[in-house]
């Protein structure tokens, strides 16, 4: 949800078509975005103010006791289900809803360490019996709790600590008798157990450490760059009146290399489907799973024990750290309006904590160019350079002559030329204000006053703190104080800014079947970023680099040769086919002059990036004479040739006169896509016979009159290999995710992204299935694939080496004996 919620962008849109036509082209015409703010803010009336209320009043982001109690008691059912993943998220929510210092928020931190428990995490679990004890948990269900955390003691290798644990325990029953006799007798023989285990377990080292991505921290750059921090020397910095800013390699560049490792300047966490809750409904709480139950609302963590915000139960963190360094740098402003940010959408929110996060560098130049023109005649902020113009800018010191000036040859560069992770760098991302609608400005610029008011309303001092006195002083608008204004113009900015520079930050998530120990993988959206660094790549619908993410840090790394001297690509367009294998599993990464057609790419580039592709493979596509069927085509179901036409499909055969619509041939298609469907749905719901007898019937069908490449042919393999890895056939599985596989290479590439997940669900097929040699080679060209794309630090990559290790102790020794 980038922009406003649709009834916002609705009663916005209408009232920008009942406005007069003079406004609409005062609006439409503003020179500067201080005009448009100004120009906007101005419209705003109180009714409109009440209409975002009343729509922010569905989000239920308060404190609510009524609340806790029932994820408590949701949590409690999945916990004797023995579903302790979806007790432990539950429970979270409890926790998230209940207020400090309260029985209701000891009461979840302790039924989330039983969960956790039982899943293994002891570490976490541990913690989890700290908070429920800071937090005043009842006194007579104490014991129970310490008798946990002694068992955790015991498993994680540490009986000194158990042993105080149990005669902390044994002095509370001596001193205070909380407990019936029947309790008492069941907690002996429960402390006797864990007595026990003291004995037989000590000097355990710790076996289930918590699984946080740590080995990532260590990977460095090797030699960093002196223009840009966070890169790395094998490339530098241009610009080019044209082009604007890109990134070349100074030297040949191997496939894999780290080029950039940087972190974001601001991030905000994707909220996911959150639709406001209608007035009125009895089960107003939502017990979906989103990503902001999983994930640190700072640094993006996947965290099961999460820690909530102390004002409100929207904002989650991993740690008490993060809580409190969010807090202070932003949080504290937010607190309050997580109701209406969730309504405004997640680029009114990244604009908002933008500008928060400026506060803390020096920023001064920058407040001087916003408040400097405040009493002039409006702040005229950089909207559109043009980089033939912005080649010198004058910088003058104070002890310089008027006639000499000090150049900085790059945007958003400082004085001495050094392109750094700033607000700066931020600042000068450029916001194409004369290429977005009339319509969308005036979205935008409400959306921010809007937010503006409320910040004025709640008396919040959010962009005071640093301003100097004197930079305070400036005539107040008739709508916001000056300072509002100021930085409301700059949040204007940014969100413009967000359509071209916006970076989604995804992650992997790992689906599949535990028990037939086969996972696969699906590539979510996990929040919206800025980084200035990322920002300054050029687009080529056949990138030279692949992108991944750890938390909030992206790293750039080269995908194939890049010889000195070339420029670094990435690719701006993301997606897959709607209705594909490829889509399905959700995997976006990759070349996409393979998935997509030259004139869709060039479509999605115009509309969202303002610009007409002409890297060579769109110039190599508009060239060739004929594109031919292609990969996604039909067949003649006669002599099996591919047809070729628009409304009516001929056979491409020698002999054959066969013709068909092609209306009927994609209505046959969306019936088999059916067929699929419902097949997949049966095997999840573990009926897995017949999910297999429907796969074999769609299999055959889509033979008769599908192209051996089409991508539901590959979905059709891919889920056969599925059903049969659920049996336990492992040789059949593999037969049908070789054929999978053989899609996804003519869809994506060899050394594609998508190809290593395939490669790797391979292996484990192979693994399975004890088929040594066979697995060794998967395993060994699916790490080849992914160390280029994510890195040594990647979880799929230590999973293949686990596999490889444990394969090559199964291996028989050359000489040994012979069984």
């Amino acid at each position: 949800m980038d922009l406003p919620v649709d009834e916002w962008k609705s009663y916005i849109l209408q009232k920008w078509s009942l406005l007069p036509k003079s406004i609409q082209v005062t609006i439409s015409t503003a020179k500067t975005l201080n005009d448009l703010f100004l120009h906007s803010s101005l419209l705003l009336q109180p009714e409109d103010e009440m209409f975002l209320k009343r729509l922010s009043g569905g989000y239920l982001v308060g404190k609510d006791p009524d609340a806790s109690l029932f994820y408590r008691e949701k949590g409690n059912k999945k916990f004797q289900e023995k579903d302790y993943m979806g007790a432990t998220v539950l429970y979270s929510k409890g926790v998230s809803h209940s207020g400090p210092n309260s029985t209701d928020i000891s009461l979840c931190y302790a039924n989330r360490s039983a969960a956790l428990f039982h899943l293994g995490q002891y570490e976490t679990c541990l913690k989890d019996i700290v908070r429920a004890q800071t937090h005043g948990y009842p006194e007579r269900l104490q014991p129970k709790l310490l008798l946990r955390k002694a068992e955790c003691l015991v498993t994680l290798g540490r009986p000194q600590e158990a042993s105080q644990t149990i005669s902390d325990l044994e002095s509370n029953f001596a001193a205070k008798p909380t407990v019936s006799a029947s309790q008492f007798q069941i907690l002996q023989r429960t402390l006797c157990r864990v007595k026990v285990k003291v004995q037989e377990k000590k000097n355990l080292p710790e076996i289930f450490p918590e699984a946080l991505t740590k080995t990532f921290e260590g990977v460095d750059l090797r030699e960093e760059n002196e223009q840009i921090p966070c890169a790395s020397s094998s490339v530098s910095l241009h610009i080019d009146p044209l082009k604007g800013r890109y990134l070349v390699a100074t030297k040949d560049i191997l496939p894999g290399e780290l080029l950039v490792k940087e972190d974001a300047f601001v991030s905000v966490l994707n909220p996911g489907e959150m639709p406001p809750r209608p007035h009125g409904l009895e089960n107003k709480w939502d017990i979906q799973v989103t990503s902001g139950d999983l994930h640190c609302h700072r640094c993006l963590r996947r965290t099961l024990a999460p820690v909530p915000c102390d004002g409100c139960s929207y904002a989650k963190y991993c740690s008490q750290e993060c809580m409190q360094q969010a807090w202070d740098r932003y949080h504290s402003v937010e607190c309050s309006l997580g109701a209406l940010l969730l309504t405004l959408g997640v680029f009114c929110h990244v604009a908002l904590r933008s500008a928060l996060l400026a506060r803390f560098e020096d920023v001064d130049e920058v407040i001087e160019k916003l408040c400097g023109e405040m009493s002039k005649q409006g702040i005229c902020l950089p909207e559109s350079e043009d980089p033939a113009q912005i080649l010198k800018y004058d910088l003058r010191g104070e002890g310089e002559k008027k006639d000499e000036a000090v150049v900085t040859p790059i945007p958003g560069c400082d004085i001495n030329g050094k392109y750094e992770r700033n607000y700066n760098a931020v600042f000068h991302l450029l916001p194409h204000t004369e290429n977005h609608s009339p319509e969308h400005k005036f979205l935008c610029a409400l959306s921010v006053s809007a937010l503006c008011r409320q910040l004025e309303a709640a008396g919040l001092q959010a962009f005071t703190t640093d301003l100097k006195p004197t930079k305070l002083k400036a005539a107040e608008t008739p709508v916001l104080c000056a300072e509002l204004n100021v930085w409301g113009v700059a949040m204007l900015r940014h969100m413009l800014q967000l359509q071209c520079n916006a970076q989604a930050i995804t992650t992997i998530q790992h689906t599949g079947s535990k028990e037939n120990l086969i996972t696969d993988t699906q590539q979510v959206r996990l929040a919206t970023a800025v980084f200035p660094v990322l920002s300054l790549l050029n687009h080529s619908c056949s990138p030279n680099i692949s992108v991944s993410f750890i938390g909030t840090i992206a790293t750039i790394r080269a995908l194939q040769l890049i010889r000195r001297g070339q420029e670094i690509f990435h690719c701006y367009v993301s997606g897959a086919p709607s209705v594909s294998v490829l889509a399905k599993r959700g995997l976006s990464a990759g070349p996409h002059e393979s998935r997509m057609g030259v004139a869709e790419r060039r479509q999605k580039l115009r509309s969202q990036y303002f610009f007409d592709c002409n890297c060579p493979p769109c110039e190599r596509e508009r060239q060739r004479p004929s594109a031919g069927p292609g990969r996604e085509a039909f067949r003649c179901h006669c002599c099996r040739a591919l047809l070729q036409g628009d409304d009516v499909l001929s056979c491409g055969g020698p002999a054959c006169m066969e013709s068909v619509s092609r209306d009927l041939l994609v209505s046959r298609l969306q019936d088999l896509q059916r067929q699929v469907g419902a097949a997949q749905k049966r095997l999840r719901n573990g009926r897995l016979e017949l999910a297999t007898q429907l796969l074999l019937e769609c299999q055959s069908d889509a033979k008769s009159f599908l192209s051996a490449d089409h991508s539901v042919v590959g979905e059709i393999e891919d889920t056969l290999a599925q059903a049969y890895a659920a049996l336990g056939d492992w040789e059949k599985s593999a037969t049908h995710l070789q054929e999978s596989l053989r899609v996804v290479e003519v869809h994506h590439g060899p050394s594609s992204v998508e190809m290593g997940h395939e490669l790797f669900k391979l292996a484990q097929v192979f693994f399975n299935g004890c088929a040594i040699p066979e697995a060794l080679t998967t395993i060994q060209k699916a790490e080849k694939v992914l160390l280029v794309h994510y890195g040594p630090w990647n979880d799929e990559i230590r999973e293949l080496q686990k596999m490889k290790s444990c394969l090559l102790d199964l291996l028989p020794i050359p000489g040994g004996p012979k069984e």
